[in-house]
């Protein structure tokens, strides 16, 4: 089997994420009247020259629940299978010859120069990453599959960066005349991950602490949820954006709530961007829980609460307040599911009062499914990533240890 990793169409057509030291990219988002550049025509037929799926007998499929298993939260808009938050995806099986993939880019994809903002997406291909690619157009095709025999193939598609700075969209999948593809089959479990740029995997492929933010740099895979999700044979479903906590997003001193920046107020929608795919925000879209509920759902928020609470007390005991209310809107959305809250990877100061927010819950409610668990805070001697943010060593020891807790809880 040959994999071809370049990339087919061209297509132009007339798109931005807060976290850590979100000033300075709230200022690149806003700005007004972007350049577009046009494909100029060579381009585009030397694109088609090079993989001319169209002269061949190529069957075309939809993304939809009929043909491929979607992972994390997702949309079927217009024919296209959006995806927003980290993780977020599609997996199928297929026996052929060919399989072409097309996206489509959202208006972040079309501001000139946007490198650090573009969505980043993985394909796999029998578990290989084959392509691992921005999606800086409107329109972005991979051939990924192309073998003179047929060939039994799983193919699976991550969004790796997180959903504020750029959404992407499948727009269809392509497969020889000979082809059918199929759902993958469900994993044992399901756990959804709600949490920050630690969930998002911020800054892991660049360890270098004095970096700063870039979905180049994002890769959702080596963080310690997706790990986690892996070891115990589980599929997922991420919520998480950079810079947000449950009652104020990051702030450099402390000084200022930053209430705009708080996760459960998305808790409930596909995703938060600041760019738009078809005219649509993935916020104006709420999340049907009537489908698959999470078996366990894993709380890792906090730490940019921290930012705002330091060791105010009264602070604090407001996010305690805010945490165990966040706990019953999680359990009001999925009945069954046992609830893990953790914190610590990036400081463990607010720990103690996510256990009090758990403790509060359980005794309001009686609701015993509900646990907490103490991350280890990050070491030197396992480096940090951009912005001080974990490392995949980091992400894996994190992993380990969540993998064991929820092993015990599932016995």
């Amino acid at each position: 089997m040959r994999i071809v990793k370049a990339m087919i169409a061209v297509t132009f057509a007339s798109f931005m994420l807060i976290g850590c030291g979100a000033e300075e990219r709230e200022e690149v988002i806003r700005e007004e009247n972007p350049v577009v550049e046009t494909a100029p025509e060579s381009a585009a037929e030397t694109a088609e020259s090079e993989n001319p799926a169209e002269e061949q007998s190529m069957e075309v499929y939809l993304p939809d629940a009929e043909h491929v298993k979607q992972i994390g939260r997702t949309e079927f808009l217009e024919d296209t299978l959006w995806m927003a938050f980290s993780g977020s995806g599609a997996e199928f099986q297929f026996t052929g010859k060919k399989a072409v993939i097309t996206f489509q880019g959202d208006s972040a994809s079309l501001r000139v120069g946007n490198v650090d903002n573009h969505a980043r997406i993985a394909i796999y291909v029998n578990g290989e990453r084959v392509i691992d690619d921005m999606i800086d157009r409107a329109e972005k095709s991979y051939t990924v599959v192309e073998s003179d025999t047929e060939e039994e193939c799983t193919i699976r598609i991550i969004k790796l960066s997180e959903t504020a700075m750029s959404t992407v969209g499948i727009k269809k999948i392509e497969t020889d005349g000979e082809a059918l593809i199929q759902p993958a089959e469900e994993r044992d479990y399901l756990i959804e991950f709600i949490g920050d740029s630690i969930t998002c995997g911020y800054g892991v492929d660049d360890e270098d602490r004095n970096h700063h933010f870039s979905t180049r740099t994002e890769d959702v895979t080596k963080t310690y949820a997706y790990k986690t999700a892996e070891a115990l044979n589980a599929d997922y479903s991420m919520v998480s954006i950079s810079g947000y906590g449950v009652i104020s997003g990051y702030t450099a001193d402390g000084s200022e709530k930053v209430t705009a920046q708080t996760l459960p107020q998305y808790y409930e929608k596909l995703g938060f961007s600041y760019g738009q795919y078809l005219g649509q925000a993935p916020q104006d879209y709420s999340w049907d829980f009537s489908g698959r509920e999470p078996d366990l759902i894993v709380v890792n928020l906090g730490t940019n609460d921290d930012s705002y609470t330091l060791t105010d007390g009264e602070r604090q005991e407001e996010f305690q307040a805010a945490y165990a209310a966040f706990i019953g809107q999680i359990r009001s959305c999925n009945p069954n599911a046992e609830i893990v809250c953790t914190l610590g990877i990036m400081g463990d100061r607010l720990y103690p009062y996510v256990e009090q927010a758990v403790e509060a819950y359980t005794a309001q409610t009686g609701d015993e499914r509900v646990s907490a668990m103490r991350f280890d805070p990050q070491s030197a001697a396992d480096g940090y990533a951009a912005d001080w943010h974990p490392t995949e060593a980091t992400h894996q020891k994190a992993a380990e240890k969540l993998t064991e807790y929820i092993e015990r809880l599932l016995e």
